[in-house]
């Protein structure tokens, strides 16, 4: 049976972060399938399969210090074909500064600072909804 408003994934390096998070779009109706920035970064957790697998439709992905490397990361991971169709929203700790390193390259991408306003998450998450047909 398919999950009443979509698959999300959410992606940081605190595990509260995520467990936060997740407990908002669940509350929500959405399914969400935690992962760890650390951990992709790291080579434990296989990125691409681990989309593969779990299919969310939307990806919620932290940017944390230092910026730049990990925006430079980001692009990187955003760029498989893997996540072709799915809806992005980023998360970061100083978003001032990351609107400034990505200036227009974000596209329709959704950026939320801290503190985070859960509120704000779930709506971006609805927002990157890909339209179901």
């Amino acid at each position: 049976m398919p999950d009443p408003r979509g698959v999300v994934a959410v992606f940081n390096a605190s595990q509260d972060t995520v467990d936060m998070i997740c407990a908002e779009l669940t509350g929500h109706g959405y399914r969400c399938v935690p992962g760890h920035v650390t951990d992709v970064k790291q080579g434990e957790t296989d990125f691409i399969a681990f989309i593969e697998q779990e299919n969310p439709q939307v990806i919620v992905w932290d940017i944390s210090p230092p910026y730049d490397k990990n925006w430079a990361f980001f692009q990187l991971i955003r760029s498989s074909t893997a996540l072709r169709g799915r809806g992005m929203v980023l998360t970061t700790t100083h978003k001032t500064h990351l609107d400034q390193l990505a200036g227009e390259n974000t596209g329709a991408l959704e950026i939320i600072g801290k503190p985070y306003d859960l509120n704000l998450i779930s709506q971006a998450v609805g927002r990157a909804m890909p339209t179901r047909v």
